[in-house]
């Protein structure tokens, strides 16, 4: 197939809508789908204002998932505990609590999604930084800002008479 922008061999600007440049993702990421048998999931009653129907009904939803005992990838979940989030507990239990929804289905689904999109967020493998070297020109100026503020300072010693 020839794509439609090459003249004489020389590529124009590629199109993002065009088959020929396909896009390539960021940092490439595996979506890790939980089965429900590796989540508890218990309904409790919604904290805060809300009537009768607060008073009554069980709409807030608890879910509990033990990272150790998922059927998840070792890195993952080595990155999972390794989050500094206040939802994972000290045993490495993650425990999300929805109860913005009237009811208790809305929050089900809710929490669901928190708990994929914590685990999406520790399947991305982390960028490793690049060590990078000071210009030589960064190196001068603090040099520079070194020796003004000594002589700064060197104004403040006693005077020899």
């Amino acid at each position: 197939m020839i794509c439609p922008g090459f003249r004489k061999g020389v590529p124009a600007r590629p199109d993002p809508s065009d088959a020929c440049f396909p896009k390539r993702a960021k940092y490439p990421t595996v979506r890790y789908v939980i089965p429900e048998s590796e989540v508890q999931i218990s309904a409790v009653r919604s904290q805060g204002a809300g009537g009768q129907n607060v008073n009554k009904v069980a709409t807030a939803i608890h879910l509990r998932f033990d990272v150790a005992r998922s059927s998840l990838p070792e890195a993952v979940k080595e990155r999972l505990l390794a989050m500094a989030d206040k939802r994972i507990t000290a045993e490495g239990v993650i425990v999300i609590k929805a109860q913005a929804a009237r009811t208790q289905e809305q929050n089900r689904v809710q929490a669901l999604a928190r708990l994929q999109a914590l685990i999406d967020r520790a399947t991305r493998i982390p960028k490793p930084r690049q060590p990078t070297k000071p210009t030589l020109g960064s190196k001068m100026r603090r040099l520079k800002s070194k020796e003004i503020r000594s002589q700064v300072k060197a104004q403040r010693t006693k005077v020899d008479d």
